[in-house]
């Protein structure tokens, strides 16, 4: 089956963006269902790209630009070994680390396919219809290039496609007890990819956990929408006086508690569960530190304006309140909320504050979160570390 594109619209694809719009086909050969392999050619024909088609906004992720690879075992096999080489190569099968990003979607060479590893448990979520409709061969390719140290492969799809795909959660290797421990930087976390959010444990915050620890030791933090505590664990592992723990679900607090208790921090933590935007407007003035790391709080573009406007209320009140020479870590894992967007709003909450506010860091998702430099779209994660004069 073939896709044809409008004249004019293969630049974007020959650049290298591996998404296509429907608004850029011409016309389309055969009757492709959702999920299916397509062939993507230009208006006169020429071959552009090989993916997976699906109705909507996005109609084909594009999966190869080579016309003599195959959409096959060996084409699955091949692009788990890049993804566990880059892994390997950044140091995350090490000992004291058992936590990563396995796959990452666009990144990865792999639209529409989320891989996380938790200590030999491979948690899938699928994003599209085409990659879950090829669970059967990504599943065979982890075992094929991670072999023995695989305990389970666990598929958690039916949260992240359409009511009418039919997904269905549960194992497609192995069985694994939840919650599960595994490691990062030595640090121990509890880990239910069945009960938990997305795939149990927000991996995106490694590297950003490790940054909070140069600033901990001897400060009071407080940790705004903490879920599973990862950087309360980490903060009080390098030193922290006392953490806060702040979160409005009773269960994201169950869950930071049970890692706190995990490492033996209890005597310096205190879990608060409460409406953090409504917290954070009437906070006592004696922390040294502050962790914003709220959700996303658009997900879609027409949303973005009141976005933007919740990130600058939030961050205006943390401002503050915090400590004079205070230090604040915050964040935003909205897509649509570019870089650029997420500054300026920091820096229109510095002016609402009447705080000084001198920027020490600009913050990240880690490496194994990888970035294709032809879809800057996958750059979701924002952060800056702030010093409040």
């Amino acid at each position: 089956m073939q896709i044809h594109i409008k004249r004019g619209k293969e630049s974007s694809i020959e650049r290298g963006h591996p998404w296509i719009f429907s608004g850029a086909i011409f016309n389309i050969d055969g009757n492709p269902k959702n999920g299916d392999v397509v062939d993507v050619l230009g208006y006169n024909g020429t071959f552009l790209a090989r993916g997976h088609y699906q109705q909507g906004t996005i109609s084909v992720r594009v999966l190869t630009r080579n016309e003599n690879e195959n959409i096959d075992h060996n084409f699955w096999n091949e692009r788990l070994r890049l993804a566990v080489e880059l892994r390997k190569k950044l140091g995350l099968f090490r000992p004291g680390n058992s936590i990563c990003r396995l796959v990452h979607g666009e990144g990865d060479l792999l639209p529409g396919l989320i891989i996380d590893w938790f200590n030999g448990v491979a948690v899938i979520q699928c994003h599209s219809l085409g990659m879950y409709h090829a669970l059967e061969a990504i599943k065979n390719a982890i075992l094929h290039n991670l072999g023995e140290s695989v305990k389970a492969i666990y598929q958690k799809s039916a949260e992240t496609l359409a009511n009418d795909s039919g997904a269905k959660n549960g194992y497609l290797y192995g069985s694994c007890e939840t919650p599960h421990i595994a490691e990062e930087y030595g640090h121990q976390f509890s880990i239910d990819w069945i009960n938990g959010q997305k795939t149990g444990f927000f991996i995106d915050q490694r590297e950003n956990r490790r940054l909070l620890a140069q600033y901990a030791d001897g400060k009071t933090i407080l940790n705004a929408f903490c879920y599973s505590g990862g950087f309360s664990v980490t903060a009080l592992k390098a030193g922290a006086a006392n953490v806060d723990s702040l979160d409005s679900s009773a269960k994201a607090i169950v869950l930071t508690e049970e890692n706190i208790k995990l490492n033996k921090l209890e005597k310096n933590h205190r879990s608060i569960t409460a409406d953090a935007m409504q917290h954070i407007k009437e906070l006592d003035k004696n922390y040294d530190i502050i962790v914003l790391d709220p959700p996303a709080f658009a997900k879609h573009r027409d949303a973005r304006h009141k976005a933007v406007q919740g990130y600058k209320r939030l961050n205006a009140h943390a401002m503050r309140y915090i400590k004079p020479g205070g230090i604040l870590f915050t964040f935003s894992c909205s897509q649509v909320v570019d870089k650029a967007l997420f500054n300026n709003t920091i820096i229109a909450a510095a002016m609402e504050s009447g705080r000084q506010v001198r920027i020490l860091e600009q913050l990240h998702q880690p490496a194994d979160h990888p970035i294709n430099a032809f879809h800057p779209e996958g750059e979701y994660l924002k952060g800056l570390v702030l010093e409040i004069l």
